[in-house]
């Protein structure tokens, strides 16, 4: 298949609002890459999803400068640029860097400027089409006429929409059905609501309840398979990134459990003295670098802690009740290596738990339901998170222009707080979250008139400039957020943890807005 058929329907997708638009363009692209045989619509999947089958590829934004003139005419198919990824991604030791920038440029040297612009952001995750997950789904099963429920369970276990597309198109709904559990290749994970507070999230459950403590750690997925390569372990993050070469701690421990075949999910995280738990962008920056692991090993090691068990021994255990996989884990892991949880229906008791978890350096706390089965890839009704939240009053400095289904509004906005010793406002990073479409348009319509220059709202309504708009900081937002980490990319040294708006406050003057040593006595600074 020709990658300028896929880039063509690409564009298309990114030119319409109409979620019918965008299913029917996906979905008809699919049905000509299942001409070309299966693995062609699972690459094809993922390309017009906005990644590659291979995930990441070694390629930075960095190593993109510099390519090639672009082809006058359109040679390149999608099976090509698959294998020349596949390639890329293999290619290591001594001499790597030289060898890896010369495919690429080979590989550019083939590509119209279309093709080259849209490889750039499949390369480097930023395409951006307007088409997130549940449009795909929606187009596989209107490319291979099958329920959308089907698919949307299939894609559950299989984690990824590619292998989905291939079943659905080759085989039908039987071939979805057919889709389960495997050993090595990552599912995607179960996620938990919210609630304000502990009493809450009971009330919400019902009866007697599992509190759970919440790790500030980062997800982890743990396959071990011992039946052909004894020792077997592969890792994934929550987004499914393999991370198996980073940990080798973890991968070490897990390679020594007396199983055949082991699915495990749970957290690591990086303690400090006495167990304490560092904070968040430690184990992040550990878990994020796959360069001179073995220092990295000595110098940050991680603890790993699971919650459920998902499979043991060629048994999935997805649909059992939350009680017997939690049986079953304690019968498989060390108990160090268990999340510290307790079994209540006294509101007052799982509150004492949650203050005194908080006050050991801890997350918050998840609230699980012990009868329900594992709801891989959704947020079940099992599962209720409660951390405390942390608000701040800021300043809006700057606003960008939208993409894909916000195209047309201003978005993400800049944050500012005031520092208490110069009096200067100082930007602590970005948000879109928490934007319902009301609070869109009015903001849209808000920010436009605080706008140092009225030309870039302009150029930006018409199309033909899509970048920062300043503002005059006049707007006072309430934003709330999960911590403070440092950071070099804003001139605050710091940056907000998962910053989302909570509404905006007319009432309050800019005056009034917190400052930069507030922010920063609430990370310990």
């Amino acid at each position: 298949m020709q990658l300028s058929d896929v880039v063509t329907t690409s564009h298309t997708v990114a030119a319409t609002s109409s979620r019918t638009a965008k299913v029917e363009s996906l979905a008809a692209c699919l049905r000509r890459a299942a001409q070309d045989g299966p693995d062609v619509v699972e690459v094809v999947t993922a390309h017009l999803s906005g990644a590659l089958p291979q995930r990441r590829i070694g390629v930075s934004w960095r190593g993109l400068q510099g390519l090639p003139d672009p082809a006058e005419t359109s040679t390149l198919t999608v099976e090509e640029v698959d294998a020349a990824a596949t390639a890329i991604a293999a290619i290591g030791g001594s001499g790597s860097g030289a060898a890896r920038s010369s495919a690429v440029r080979e590989l550019f040297a083939r590509a119209t400027a279309d093709e080259q612009a849209w490889l750039r952001g499949l390369i480097t995750g930023e395409t951006r089409q307007g088409a997130g997950d549940g449009v795909m789904l929606q187009a596989i099963a209107k490319a291979a006429d099958v329920p959308d429920a089907a698919v949307r369970r299939a894609v559950m276990v299989a984690g990824f929409a590619g292998p989905v597309a291939r079943a659905a198109l080759a085989g039908g709904t039987d071939a979805l059905e057919s889709l389960t559990l495997e050993v090595g290749r990552p599912l995607r994970p179960m996620l938990a609501g919210s609630a304000p507070d502990v009493a809450t999230a009971l009330a919400t459950l019902g009866g007697e309840v599992v509190v759970e403590t919440k790790l500030d750690g980062i997800r982890l997925q743990a396959h071990v398979d011992n039946r052909t390569s004894p020792g077997t372990v592969r890792l994934f993050t929550r987004t499914l990134d393999e991370v198996t070469d980073r940990m080798p701690e973890i991968t070490e421990a897990l390679a020594a459990l007396d199983v055949e075949t082991l699915v495990l999910d749970g957290e690591v995280i990086a303690l400090g003295d006495g167990g304490r738990p560092q904070p968040f962008q430690v184990t992040g920056a550990r878990t994020a670098s796959s360069a001179d692991v073995d220092r990295l090993r000595e110098e940050v090691p991680l603890t790993p802690y699971f919650f459920d068990l998902l499979h043991l021994d060629g048994e999935d255990l997805l649909d059992e009740p939350a009680h017997v996989r939690w049986e079953r884990l304690a019968a498989t892991v060390p108990p160090a290596w268990r999340v510290p949880r307790e079994r209540t229906d006294d509101p007052q008791r799982a509150a004492r738990f949650f203050t005194d978890l908080v006050a050991a350096g801890h997350e918050g706390v998840v609230v699980k339901d012990p009868a329900l089965p594992y709801a891989a890839g959704r947020r079940g009704p099992g599962w209720v998170k409660v951390k405390p939240r942390h608000t701040l009053d800021l300043v809006v400095l700057a606003v960008e222009w939208g993409s894909g289904r916000r195209q047309g509004w201003l978005s993400n906005i800049h944050l500012g707080a005031r520092d208490a010793e110069s009096g200067e406002l100082v930007m602590l990073g970005k948000t879109f979250k928490g934007m319902t479409d009301e609070m869109l348009t009015w903001q849209t319509e808000r920010f436009s008139g605080l706008a140092l220059d009225p030309a870039d709202v302009e150029a930006g309504r018409s199309g033909q400039q899509w970048g920062v708009v300043p503002l005059r900081p006049e707007q006072v937002v309430e934003i709330a957020f999960d911590g403070v980490q440092k950071s070099s990319r804003y001139p605050g040294g710091m940056a907000l943890r998962f910053a989302r708006v909570l509404r905006y406050r007319d009432d309050k003057p800019v005056s009034e807005i917190d400052t930069v040593q507030t922010v920063r006595s609430l990370a310990g600074w």
